[in-house]
């Protein structure tokens, strides 16, 4: 399952040094809704290898402005503390997946 990423939880998973999937998400968004499934997937898959989590740009306001989301769903790949890679908008999951792939 993908971790529920916070303001204040995100410095101590990052601290961890793994890759990294975060989908910036909103419950009135309907593209997050159809990649929602996908990321939860994903997240299953590589578990133990990278953090898939989901940040809701509703309660973490810190991290929307620490990476600059002004779209959702954004989906940003941090390897080793910096973005290397994004997605903003809907996309099928093989593309999601192929970006974390990418970076393992």
């Amino acid at each position: 399952m993908a971790l529920q990423i916070t303001d204040q939880n995100y410095e101590e998973l990052a601290a961890q040094g793994k890759p990294m999937m975060l989908d910036f998400w909103a419950t009135w968004c309907g593209p997050c809704k159809k990649i929602g499934p996908y990321v939860e997937d994903i997240a299953k898959t590589y578990e133990g290898q990278a953090i898939v989590g989901k940040v809701d740009i509703e309660e973490c306001e810190d991290l929307v402005d620490k990476f600059g989301i002004r779209n959702v769903p954004t989906v940003l790949y941090i390897k080793n503390g910096e973005v290397v890679d994004k997605n903003v908008g809907a996309a099928a999951k093989n593309v999601l997946e192929d970006k974390l792939k990418a970076i393992l």
